[in-house]
């Protein structure tokens, strides 16, 4: 065998010795990499550049990311969106074209687009063994419960009009004295408020004078039935049966008579002064009654239509700290307030004491029984992004997907769901901006997708 044949066959050998002392990591490198190494921009998720080097867009240094395509960090499906158009009483019939409702007749109306995305998966995310080593989720099963929500308002006190009352002029006449000083103050039934020089009022003393002495000479019936009508005329203009009695024992009506209140309450407002003349009808005073208050609360729009009468209230009052009172809800207003978007509803509470007074401030708490029992998940599970609100949904301990909801009302922490879940589904509650996080990065959701005017998707 000549030399040059020597060291071929010790090199073929060499060869075959370093091939088969290879560990299977070794190996590996001779068969195609699964592993693609690319470099992208964080806040351009767009970029994808095989060297290291500056974002074209912010100029920030790329980050080296690694994707396995034998096993995929995100998938995405997507769902083309139809205009589709509904019945309006019955939502659930649809239709591709406008048309009319087959079960009612009336005209079909447009479906919202977002109620159109509500359970649809806008993104799938599959987690690699490394990244499940620092991915500790939490979950929630999607669940019925019966939700009772707290709406804190401001109220404000005002008086009550089923208590307001006033002291008129039952008959015409001229005040000579008035015995109420100022308004504010306290009166109370019995208590006499004015004199008052009535001609009307002395002639019908005088006429019931001479009745009473005619029935009690006569004893007839017919003089029996005027000194009647004569006492109840004068009763009926507020004057008191003890005083026309000593306007029969004196034998005359004196020119000023005494009006006495009928009504118990605070001098709201004071009309009568000496000298003022008034006519049948007008008042004297107008007076309100404390010992039961208004407090009237402004609900916001979007709780207005779940405000219901007889729904529990509770008051607490800056002037009487500690101190709550408790009512229910007795008035709605049937119209929202177009320049404020607010609903007036008022409660009434008892004010024995007198301590609380019209124009003070209340901080009311609203307590509201919702009807039914809807699906629930935590608020944490939603990710609000302002045009869509979506929750990550557990498929097995590797995957994930994103799906777009509807919701209702908050209740303590809790999200009631209108659409978009089903009862048992397992929403993440610890960990869902990770998996954003990580289908943004990849271009994962549908709109970025379209953004990147078909990007390769991993």
């Amino acid at each position: 065998m000549n030399k040059l044949g020597l060291i071929l066959l010790l090199s073929l050998f060499a060869s075959l010795s370093s091939c088969q002392s290879e560990g299977p990591s070794e190996k590996a490198s001779h068969e195609h990499s699964t592993v693609e190494t690319y470099y992208t921009c964080s806040m351009h998720p767009q970029i994808k550049q095989k060297e290291n080097g500056k974002c074209p867009i912010c100029h920030m240094n790329l980050t080296k990311v690694e994707v396995d395509s034998s096993d995929s960090d995100v998938e995405v499906k997507k769902a083309p969106m139809k205009e589709l158009w509904a019945c309006k009483n019955f939502p659930d019939v649809t239709s591709e074209a406008k048309d009319v409702c087959p079960i009612d007749g009336s005209e079909m109306v447009k479906v919202d687009h977002y109620k159109q995305m509500a359970g649809q998966t806008i993104a799938k995310v599959k987690l690699r063994k490394a990244q499940l080593q620092h991915f500790k989720p939490d979950y929630f099963p999607v669940t019925k419960m019966k939700m009772k929500k707290k709406v804190r308002l401001l109220g404000t006190i005002l008086q009550s009009e089923d208590k307001e009352s006033n002291i008129p002029a039952r008959v015409g006449g001229r005040v000579e004295k008035v015995y109420v000083k100022s308004t504010g103050s306290f009166i109370k039934v019995g208590d006499p408020v004015i004199d008052l020089y009535s001609p009307k009022l002395i002639t019908a003393g005088e006429e019931y004078i001479i009745a009473k002495k005619s029935s009690l000479n006569s004893k007839t019936k017919e003089f029996k039935d005027i000194l009647k009508q004569s006492e109840q005329r004068l009763k009926l203009w507020g004057i008191k049966k003890k005083q026309f009695e000593k306007w029969y024992q004196n034998g005359e009506v004196p020119r000023s008579i005494t009006i006495y209140s009928p009504a118990t309450g605070i001098v709201r407002k004071r009309n009568a002064s000496v000298g003022k003349y008034f006519k049948e009808g007008q008042d004297f005073f107008e007076l309100s009654d404390l010992s039961e208050i208004w407090v009237e609360m402004d609900v916001y729009e979007q709780e207005a239509a779940i405000v219901n009468l007889g729904q529990d209230v509770e008051l607490e009052f800056t002037s009487l700290p500690g101190e709550k009172f408790r009512g229910k809800i007795d008035f709605v207003d049937p119209v929202l307030d177009v320049k404020s978007r607010t609903l007036k509803i008022r409660t009434t509470i008892e004010n024995r004491s007198g301590k609380l007074k019209p124009g003070m401030i209340a901080d009311a708490t609203l307590h509201i029984d919702l009807e039914g029992e809807p699906l629930v998940i935590p608020r944490t599970a939603v990710i609000d992004t302002g045009k869509r609100k979506v929750v990550w949904i557990k498929v097995n301990e590797k995957q994930f997907q994103a799906k777009v909801i509807q919701v209702g009302h908050e209740s303590e922490g809790y999200l009631e769901v209108k659409s978009g879940l089903m009862a048992g589904e397992e929403v993440v509650i610890e960990g869902n901006f990770l998996l954003d996080a990580q289908a943004q990065l990849f271009g994962g959701y549908e709109d970025m997708v379209e953004n990147q005017g078909g990007a390769h998707q991993h």
